[in-house]
């Protein structure tokens, strides 16, 4: 949510330091200076990572914000971050966590158990707060039990076993001097907006941001203060600051890049044979991490309730009518040529994908889902078989009360994975029309996209994209019918279907079994579900290539973490 003067307030902020960060010395200063500059798409939307929702927002406050765990980009498995240890009891349902005592926020103040207890309660669990973990966090409608045991020891107890217990701990933890008052006052969604200083953010992550200048660049600086030390016990992190220009179309970041004005770039698979030859005279090195974790999909609005002021309907109900019918969802799975979009619009870096979860997942990912062979006759049959027919003869089928099938499709302009994705709806479009169905393409900026999402529900159908993970239970948002990006028709008060009812069984019981193994079960029938009603229809997986310059060390790119996971490590090479 944002308020009504959300643009108007917008401004450049170049603001004086936390106090803290002020006066105090920085012990790093004169060892690694230096900085790294890379662009992204689009502006944040938020720098409240609770009510965020878009990865324009998500990649600000990844570098503000830390948990009490996070998984290692290399191994996958749960590491300590805020908290130093934890134990757990016989029957899992009690986990105590031991913070660490040297970690402060860029304030100076101390993370406590305070700060803890106050995430989880007064704002994960505030009901009068939109957050999609609340969603993660919930186990049969029951939440869990947070408590002090003193400054530095936090208990949970959990009303059943949670699997991903460990892994759900990466929950950023924010301090509670800074917001105890916004979330008493029942202002805390509007919190830390993107109109507000950046001294007023304040995380404990390795970086704080410095300066905000809408639709130019963010500047993140070195946070004395960090807890983190190197294996030598040197101070981190390295660098002095990062800077994000935000630069919407990516041909142009592409052209940055190659004059040396950008240290990386996310590379498209039609951007390799551009870049490869140049390799060694521009000084920088490709990396491919193997398929990414996110994904590419076409969906359909299928959401049956209306406007509460104007009591309209957010989706005219005869379209509701085509796209909550399972067959011409289908038909249009059967229409998007994988192969095609592959070798276009990647230049053959990429892989077709059939359900939620990428290869890259692991263990729990589901090879053996339904897949749909780009087939213009199969898919024909299916609408043939639904009653949609061409029964004017102008090209367009009709449905069988003679409505004319015209729906319209949007995507996000193009940025890092915009102009993919423009591509590939021209693709798809020309499939589409060529069966008989009409369809009107527009290309809207990212924010814009995410706010007719998950706001004012007034859409059609959307190619669009969403991150992925180790862990089918933090999917639980999209897939369970409660869930706040369950897109197709969120927030549902009981599932509108039975396979969704099924789904929501799934996720109930995954989250509970402890053994892997039945774990694997439980959610390899997930993603058949999702394969099979293709309630998203997927399209293809990147290839996840980076284009880094050779001027840092530290470096070590992985799928899951991409180039940067290790940023607070990475330090400027000096020359000889």
């Amino acid at each position: 949510m944002r308020p009504p003067n959300f643009w108007m307030l917008c401004y450049a902020a170049l603001l004086s330091l936390p106090s803290a960060l002020a006066e105090g010395k920085d012990p790093a200063a004169g060892r690694h200076e230096g900085q790294i500059v890379i662009s992204v798409s689009s502006d944040p939307k938020t720098f409240n990572d609770v009510v965020a929702s878009e990865t324009s927002s998500t990649a600000v406050t990844n570098l503000l914000f830390e948990g009490l765990t996070t998984s290692d980009p290399v191994t996958l498995q749960v590491v300590p971050q805020l908290a130093e240890r934890w134990e757990v009891s016989d029957d899992g349902l009690q986990w105590v966590f031991h913070l660490r005592r040297n970690v402060k926020f860029f304030d100076g103040k101390p993370l406590t158990a305070e700060d803890v207890v106050f995430t989880f309660n007064d704002i994960i669990y505030n009901p009068k707060i939109p957050s999609s973990a609340r969603d993660i966090f919930t186990v049969e409608g029951k939440m869990f039990k947070v408590e002090a045991l003193d400054a530095f020891t936090v208990r949970f107890t959990l009303p059943v076993k949670f699997a991903p217990f460990l892994r759900g701990m990466s929950q950023p933890i924010f301090p509670k001097h800074r917001l105890q008052s916004a979330v008493r006052e029942g202002k805390f969604a509007f919190t830390w907006g993107i109109n507000t200083p950046p001294r007023e953010i304040i995380g404990t992550g390795p970086f704080y941001l410095a300066e905000y200048r809408p639709g130019e660049k963010l500047v993140f600086k070195r946070n004395p203060l960090y807890w983190k030390k190197s294996p030598d016990g040197e101070p981190l992190p390295y660098l002095s600051k990062v800077v994000f220009m935000i630069i919407q179309d990516q041909d142009a970041a592409l052209l940055k890049f190659i004059d040396g004005e950008l240290d990386y770039i996310a590379v498209r698979g039609t951007d390799f044979p551009l870049l490869k030859p140049q390799e060694r005279k521009k000084n920088f090195k490709i990396y491919d991490a193997g398929p990414d974790f996110g994904s590419n999909f076409l969906a359909f609005n299928v959401n049956p309730r209306a406007n509460p002021e104007t009591k309209k309907p957010f989706l005219d109900p005869i379209k509701r009518s085509w796209f909550s019918n399972v067959n011409f969802r289908r038909a249009v799975a059967h229409a998007v040529d994988k192969a095609k979009i592959i070798e276009i619009a990647s230049n053959g870096f990429g892989y077709p994908q059939h359900g939620p979860m990428s290869p890259s997942s692991g263990f729990f990912y589901n090879p053996h889902v339904s897949h749909y062979a780009y087939d213009l006759a199969a898919a024909r049959a299916l609408l043939n078989k639904e009653g949609f027919s061409d029964r004017t003869g102008d090209g367009i089928l009709e449905d069988a009360q003679g409505h004319p099938v015209e729906f319209n499709l949007i995507t996000n302009s193009a940025g890092t994975s915009g102009g993919g994705r423009e591509q590939m709806a021209g693709m798809i479009r020309a499939d589409l029309e060529q069966l008989g169905l009409k369809v009107n393409f527009q290309t809207l900026e990212f924010n814009t996209l995410v706010s007719k999402l998950t706001s004012t529900f007034e859409w059609d159908a959307v190619i669009l994209g969403l991150t992925g993970g180790v862990e089918p239970h933090f999917g639980q948002n999209v897939w369970v019918s409660s869930g706040q990006l369950h897109m197709w028709n969120p927030r549902q008060e009981s599932p509108a279907t039975s396979w969704e009812k099924r789904l929501d069984e799934i996720f109930t019981q995954g989250v509970q079994e402890l053994d892997e193994h039945k774990r694997k079960l439980l959610y390899d029938e997930y993603q058949q579900i999702a394969a099979a009603e293709v309630p998203v229809i997927y399209t293809v997986l990147g290839a996840d290539l980076y284009a880094v310059r050779q001027k840092f060390g530290n470096l070590k790119p992985t799928a899951y973490g991409g180039a940067f996971h290790n940023l607070e490590e990475i330090y400027l090479l000096r020359d000889k």
